[in-house]
């Protein structure tokens, strides 16, 4: 199933140095318009407005993530593992590039207010009328179904999956690295190149030699301190409260039968829920940074305001709560309401173990394939079962509580309970 190029295509990269393409159908599948639309999604979404540096993007992100599948399937090949499939390289290849094809601009917040996911979108781009399709069709007749398969974790073969996701997949080591390097934090640096010498496929498995538990160890403690201190920050979390409320505003709009002065089919179809793969790729974040320009200028006073405070980065205050005072809270409800501020869109509490990313927590319900340990005797653990470390940081920092609110818009007219609970002076 391998077409290799003449001459081996070279990206350089900040995070692996270079990035190496050796098959036409790579190198092909990288010059789709589907993929090249991945130029224009930033991985982190509203990160930036919080990690000035993070405007990366789901390309480079999604040629990272085949680089180091690539690294994984060249270690193996090398070391002449007879555990691994030689046949599924290519497959494992494709699906690691492609595995966020279907990504949308600031993803989850579309996700959650439309009830898309991604990895629908990206199925549904492999399978369908697309560049994508035809390139892999190349390959043969069944090489799209059997790259969805993978994407979709539905693939006969869990091996080929695990490369891509699983609890230490070439998808969490890339972002890790990547992320820290573009948001100049030094938390979700790890040895990369050790957790490689030491992976061995296995009994159909991916494992880790005992030997290299330390290191892994290390990427899942700097794991751990991304999702706390950067994926999780509460600036950031104000920012995406802004933006799902833009999208839960724009669609209570729709619903009730507003005139927008500015409406775009994509727009109309993501509100029906009708998309099609074609008008899906017509979403990407320069598009919604339009639409959010001309939303600014909207009648609707909610709208036009949310909008303004995205652009413009006018951001809501947070306080942390050790709990919820379910009374207290629809006390201030009361109050914002009688302030002429509507409180669906300008109190938030927000819960981090509600996102979509996770910490270590092997063996609860619909947890990624979990790290395996190898030892000397070729007995497999899971390996929160060897390390303290690893059941340190697995059962804690379940998140708080932050609740957000426009401070500008409370300085008068609270109760004394309401100021001292929203910190408001």
């Amino acid at each position: 199933m391998s077409n290799p190029l003449r001459e081996e295509k070279v990206f350089k990269d900040p995070v692996h140095k270079y990035i190496y393409v050796q098959d036409q159908t790579v190198w092909d599948l990288i010059n789709t318009k589907e993929f090249q639309r991945l130029r224009r999604i930033r991985q982190l979404g509203t990160c930036f407005l919080t990690f000035h540096g993070a405007e990366h993007s789901r390309f480079s992100h999604s040629l990272g993530v085949y680089e180091v599948t690539r690294k994984i399937i060249s270690q193996f090949e090398r070391n002449g593992y007879e555990d691994w499939p030689s046949d599924e390289r290519l497959l494992s290849l494709c699906a690691a590039l492609l595995h966020d094809v279907g990504h949308g601009p600031f993803s989850h917040s579309i996700e959650k207010t439309f009830g898309t996911n991604h990895e629908e979108w990206s199925c549904r781009i492999v399978l369908g009328d697309t560049e994508v399709n035809r390139v892999l069709k190349q390959v043969s007749p069944s090489f799209p179904q059997k790259v969805a398969g993978v994407i979709a974790k539905t693939y006969n073969q869990e091996i080929v999956i695990s490369l891509v996701s699983s609890q230490l997949d070439a998808d969490r080591m890339d972002y890790l690295l990547r992320d820290a390097y573009f948001t100049g934090v030094n938390y979700g640096t790890f040895d990369l190149e050790r957790i490689l010498r030491v992976m061995r496929p296995f009994q159909g498995h991916i494992v880790v030699k005992e030997s290299g538990m330390h290191a892994v160890e290390d990427y899942l403690m700097s794991r751990y301190q991304m999702y706390w201190q950067v994926y999780f920050h509460p600036v950031t979390r104000s920012a995406e409260v802004i933006l799902h409320n833009i999208f839960q505003r724009a669609k209570q709009l729709y619903e009730e039968n507003y005139a927008f002065s500015f409406m775009l089919q994509p727009l109309l179809s993501l509100f029906r829920r009708t998309l099609t793969v074609e008008e899906y790729l017509l979403l990407d974040e320069a598009f919604m940074q339009t639409v959010l320009m001309q939303w600014s200028g909207e009648a609707d006073p909610i709208l036009s305001d949310l909008c303004s405070r995205f652009l413009n980065r006018r951001l809501f205050k947070y306080v942390t709560l050790e709990r919820i005072d379910v009374q207290l809270i629809e006390q201030l409800r009361d109050a914002m309401t009688a302030l002429g501020i509507d409180p669906a869109f300008y109190l938030e509490i927000d819960f981090p173990s509600d996102l979509s990313y996770d910490v270590y927590r092997p063996g609860e319900h619909d947890e990624k394939l979990p790290i395996l340990l190898l030892d000397h005797k070729e007995g497999l653990t899971e390996i929160s079962r060897k390390s303290e470390i690893v059941r340190s940081i697995s059962g804690i920092h379940m998140g708080k509580y932050h609740l957000y609110f426009p401070e500008e818009l409370l300085r008068a007219d609270l109760k004394p309970e309401h100021r001292k609970l929203l910190g408001v002076e």
